[in-house]
Formats: structure tokens, sequence, C-alpha cells
């Protein structure tokens, strides 16, 4: 059980966003439900104790930093390199202290409840690291889960997927806990993709297992969950009816 330990969380929010078709502002800053998105995960990460929270910042960083004042910590990811060299950056400026941390992105909604059965799930099972999963009909842009005998063997992004693997629907969430130290030792292992010259963080699930770690998931199945990667995602959600289950009133 979680019972009294810190977490620390890592909020991803320095991507360029392309399909969004913005460009003077970092679409976690676009609002859902009244409120930017970026400042709800924020709430819930402070809801269920995380602290202390960085935000990774790059492209339109300014649009981010001037929604919060002291109650977050800002690391900046210079080099828009993909999502292992923006953990990176957040792990860079924890506390020295710090053991473990979630990570999650900042162009998605995460209710404190979900958050809540992460972290509770992570410290029942105890594995090296558990990251969220679901379910889509339509997971076009995500992240597939790759399994083999019922454990997952890898995350292929969509960018680096076969037609094989695209027909799969159970994606990545984009949701992370493990401890500090798992993080410190296999990111630097990650290689660049072939495909878009990035380096993701999913990839670390690969490197994971190779090095004989045990890797869980919890799977959150089929709730009104969407990452915002375009114009129509941020339609979708909008027009969602079950706000609660983002933890919105």
């Amino acid at each position: 059980m979680r019972m009294n330990k810190k977490i620390a969380g890592i909020i991803l929010a320095a991507g360029k966003g392309k399909r969004m078709n913005v460009t003077n502002i970092n679409k976690v800053t676009l609002s859902v439900f009244g409120k930017p998105m970026i400042v709800q995960n924020v709430e819930h990460l402070k809801q269920i104790g995380i602290s202390p929270i960085v935000i990774v910042v790059g492209f339109a960083k300014q649009t981010v930093m001037s929604l919060f004042s002291n109650e977050v910590m800002f690391a900046e990811q210079k080099d828009l390199l993909g999502t292992a060299v923006a953990v990176s950056c957040g792990i860079d400026i924890l506390p020295a202290n710090s053991e473990y941390v979630l990570i999650i992105n900042g162009d998605t909604l995460y209710s404190s409840i979900l958050l809540e059965k992460v972290i509770n799930t992570y410290f029942g099972k105890d594995p090296s690291l558990l990251f969220a999963t679901i379910h889509l009909d339509n997971p076009t842009g995500i992240g597939r889960i790759v399994r083999k005998n019922g454990n997952v063997s890898s995350i292929i992004e969509e960018k680096d997927a076969t037609e094989a693997i695209r027909l799969i629907k159970e994606v990545n969430a984009g949701c992370y806990i493990g401890k500090v130290s798992f993080f410190k030792k296999y990111l630097p292992l990650i290689v660049k993709s072939s495909f878009s010259g990035e380096y993701y963080l999913t990839d670390i699930i690969d490197v994971a297992n190779k090095n004989h770690e045990i890797i869980e998931t919890i799977e959150w199945g089929e709730i009104p969950w969407t990452a915002v990667n375009s114009p129509q995602d941020l339609k979708r959600v909008q027009h969602l009816k079950n706000r609660e289950q983002f933890g919105v009133d």
C-alpha cells in the first residue's frame, strides 16, 4: 500500500503539438470544461498529494509558465527530441531525496481517482514500473500495447508501427509510475527512433524487459478518455457528458 510514501510528479508539456495547428501557444494550455488542461492536471495531482510537481516545458513555454505561480517547478527541454529526453529533464531537477515519480502527459486529462488507482496498484504489486492502458475503438495517433503471453513486451508508437500493430486497440494512456532510480538507470539506454529521430519514453518498456525488470499495467477499460492531439480530439473531449470521470464538476 501507498501509506505515507512521498511521490513526485512530472507533467510532459514541451511538445509542439503540430496536429493541433497552434503556432503561438502550447496545446496543453487549451481549455477543456472551461479550464486549461495543464491546470486541471496539476490540480488533480495536488489532490492526491503528489509533491513536488515538475512541468517540462519547451515549445511556447511562457504560455504554460504564466498559468502558475510557485505551486510547481519547471524544467526546460531545449532540444525537442522526444519524451524520453523530456522525462530526463524533469528528473534532473527533482530533489535528491525523491524516491518515486508519477509521470503523465500534459495533453491528456487524468482524474484524481484514476491516478490514485495507478498509485495504489503500483504499491500493491511492487513492480519496477507500472503504466496505464486503455482500449479505444479508434486508437489513431497513440502508441499500441504489444503483448506476449499476456505480458507487455513493448509499446510501439504509431509512427513506427506496422499495419498489423496498428490494428491493436489497447493503447498507452501516458501515465507511468516507478522509482526515480529506475528511470535514471534506463532512460540513458533508450536509442533514437530511426523513423522520427526522437527518443521515446515508451521504449523504456523494451529496455526494462531486456534487463529482466518486472513491468505491470493497469487497464482503465473503456472510459471516455482521449489524448488531445488534434482539433477533432479537442472537440470530442469538450462534448463528453461524463465530466466527473475527469474530476470536473
